[in-house]
């Protein structure tokens, strides 16, 4: 049953009732998904094509995730030659993809650290939380670092540890209670949104002593690591002051805590540079990747760490001082030959410097926007952008969940997928851009103009309405 080249509407309406009758869907509900009945059958760079031959131009990558764009056949070239040679064997031994993507990973950080495969960014922070319990557990024998200081408002998963460490209630509502006191929250770094209704620079980074204050009432000599995103995703794309990331790590120095970065979103290019953090001049002690690093081609993460944590886990085996934790597929051969290749790409095009370059063309774009009243805020870094909807610039009330989905309606029969963020009821309200990083500026154009047209529809809508 293939729906390639052909739509036969016979053939759509059978996949339909296949996919109804028989998949548990992610976060759609099944009768938002039987009334819409979106079948996606192709891609090639930043477009998609569904069922029915319909093309959109698809300014989110998927799920933040296909940097290099979609249609790259030899990547499926790549992984039939590793499936053929050796699809698999446990990471507990080596193997030749794995050992050269780990290279990869390390060069482009500058050197230094070691890399752990895992599937997902779930699991990708989920090890980190582990690595860096164990690594304080071999450092501090007399006493036991484990707490993770996280903030409100952030998203690093969707396994129960991950959950607990994001700061977004509504996505754990559900799911409570999560357990101790393991993660601890502080205040989010949205200068729009200040969380202390302050205004930068003269708030001083209110956020960075927050933080510090946390640490010092829960005793810095239980806190083993600080987890961050460089760039928020989840609640809107929330890019910090430039010190802000440098404040943080330099806390984490003072008190002898590992600064735990997630560039699961913000790697690979995305920001504007290899990886978010790059921006900042910092030097994470533990990393979590994933999307990026194959651009969704095949599933693959990683966990990766400073050397000087690695050297934590080196000993006789008699010690036991090996991570004491293991993932199935990590490390998977044809997964790794992929991302590597991916890698290549992302190199060999300077997706990373034409991110740069095209995501402030985008941003320019996405300025004309504030001429709506409706548009409170512009901001981003890199192909990684934030439109930001409100009822009055001045109170900065959120627009209402209707007239924000109205945008993201708007733009999709439009034929341009467009995101948007739910991490809250303040949080609710920005349309989130994350293309691919091979978006031309034609294409950059066209987002622009269907977000003005739909800006523009929502604002009339409003105005009929008072």
């Amino acid at each position: 049953m293939s729906l390639r080249n052909s739509p036969d509407p016979a053939i759509r309406a059978a996949v339909v009732r296949q996919d109804l009758d028989n998949v548990l869907h992610p976060i759609v509900q099944h009768r938002a998904l039987e009334a819409s009945q979106a079948v996606y059958v192709a891609g090639q760079g930043s477009t998609i094509v569904d069922a029915d031959g319909t093309e959109y131009l698809d300014a989110m990558a998927g799920l933040w995730c296909v940097n290099i764009g979609y249609g790259r056949v030899e990547l499926a070239e790549i992984a039939a030659d590793q499936m053929r040679q050796l699809a698999y064997y446990p990471h507990t031994a080596m193997n030749v993809p794995a050992a050269r993507l780990a290279e990869q990973i390390v060069g482009m950080l500058g050197g230094g650290y070691h890399v752990y495969f895992v599937n997902s960014g779930s699991e990708a922070n989920e090890a980190g939380f582990k690595i860096a319990r164990q690594y304080q557990k071999q450092e501090s024998p007399n006493g036991y670092r484990y707490k993770t200081i996280s903030r409100y408002y952030a998203y690093h998963g969707t396994t129960m540890m991950t959950l607990a460490a994001g700061g977004m209630g509504e996505r754990k509502a559900k799911f409570e209670p999560m357990g101790g006191g393991e993660f601890i929250h502080v205040a989010q770094p949205t200068c729009y949104r200040c969380p202390f209704k302050l205004s930068y620079p003269s708030c001083e980074l209110a956020c960075v002593r927050n933080m510090e204050n946390t640490i010092l009432g829960e005793n810095p000599d239980s806190v083993a690591e600080v987890l961050v995103e460089p760039i928020m995703s989840g609640v809107g794309v929330a890019v910090p002051p430039d010190e802000y990331l440098p404040e943080v790590q330099a806390l984490c120095r003072k008190y002898g805590i590992l600064l735990h970065v997630d560039e699961v979103i913000n790697g690979f290019g995305r920001t504007g540079k290899l990886f978010g953090h790059q921006h900042y001049g910092v030097e994470p002690d533990i990393i979590a990747m994933a999307k990026g690093i194959s651009s969704a081609y095949l599933p693959i993460a990683a966990t990766v760490v400073r050397d000087n944590v690695f050297g934590s886990f080196l000993g006789e085996p008699a010690e036991g001082r090996q991570v004491g934790q293991v993932n199935t597929y990590g490390g998977h051969a044809a997964a790794a030959a992929v991302a590597s290749r991916n890698i290549e790409i992302l190199l060999a095009e300077k997706l990373a410097e034409r991110a740069a370059e095209n995501g402030k063309y985008l941003m320019d774009g996405l300025k004309t926007l504030m001429k709506h009243p409706w548009v409170g805020d512009v901001r981003g870094k890199g192909l990684l952008q934030g439109v930001e909807l409100v009822m009055d610039r001045k109170t900065k009330e959120p627009m209402g969940n209707d007239q924000v989905q109205g945008v993201v309606d708007f733009c999709k029969k439009q034929g341009v997928i467009v995101g948007r963020v739910r991490a809250g009821r303040d949080y609710q309200n920005t349309i989130t851009l994350s293309p691919p990083l091979v978006i031309t500026r034609a294409e950059c154009d066209r987002l622009v103009e269907t977000l003005d047209k739909a800006i523009a529809a929502m604002g009339a809508g409003l105005s009929g309405r008072a």
